[in-house]
């Protein structure tokens, strides 16, 4: 029995998120039907993580115990025969009986976009936070230089999240300007729950002149942030890469 991983990409706009759940449909859940119709039985499909809903991505991982032996390309090529245009199979690779999408993961990439314009954009609509007015860069390269390393990030969590631990190692944090949008790129080791999402939302007060990195360090060091923090809403947030 063959265990197989998949990359796949998703527009997370129409699902509640990666993970299965009883109110709506599900990136997970409808990958696990078409695996079911592909394979003539049930599988279960195992997550690098979850996604919320809105949240897109274009490398989340996940792996099987398929019940046949298949060419590789006809797991990628048979699933994306079966799957809604907003669900695409990248790549289908055989591991090791002992490869697990999740417990395995190094680390992961995560970027949120926004688009800075008067006006918004229909073509950004689904994929980014749009924000009329333009955003002070520096200041928010200075805060977000401040959450590289390691720290406890409990200030930048929801308050679902129901980690034991909330340290954290960040690699990095760039911001890419291009024309009206601007990337967040965040690389680390994990993330805690909305903690990309809060990130994004703080760093865009910097840049709009409601908080300072001053501030920011202080939510670092406190563990504690206002009830006022602004968490990003979820169609700019993407996972793009998970490393093992």
């Amino acid at each position: 029995m063959p265990r197989i991983k998949l990359t796949i990409a998703y527009d997370g706009t129409d699902f509640v998120g990666w993970q299965r759940q009883a109110d709506g449909d599900s990136v997970q859940q409808i990958l696990e039907e078409k695996l079911e119709v592909l394979l003539k039985q049930p599988v279960s499909l195992h997550g690098s993580g979850r996604t919320d809903a809105g949240v897109h991505a274009q490398g989340m991982v996940a792996h099987f115990d398929s019940p046949m032996t298949l060419p590789l390309k006809a797991y990628r090529d048979g699933l994306n025969g079966l799957l809604p245009t907003t669900i695409a199979v990248q790549n289908a690779e055989e591991v090791s009986d002992d490869f697990h999408a999740r417990f395995q993961a190094k680390g992961k990439w995560y970027r949120y976009s926004l688009f800075c314009s008067p006006v918004r954009s229909p073509q950004h609509c689904r994929t980014s936070w749009h924000l009329k007015r333009p955003l002070d860069h520096e200041a928010m390269a200075q805060a977000a230089g401040l959450l590289v390393g390691t720290h406890d990030f409990a200030a930048f969590r929801n308050a679902q999240c129901d980690a034991k631990s909330t340290i954290r190692e960040i690699y990095s944090v760039a911001l890419t300007p291009s024309d009206q949008e601007l990337h967040i790129d965040v690389q680390g080791s994990g993330f805690l729950r909305n903690m990309i999402r809060m990130i994004a939302g703080t760093l865009v007060e910097v840049g709009q002149g409601k908080r300072t990195p001053d501030q920011v360090a202080e939510m670092l060091r406190s563990g504690h942030s206002d009830q006022h923090r602004l968490t990003a809403p979820p169609q700019g947030l993407s996972l793009m890469r998970v490393w093992y």
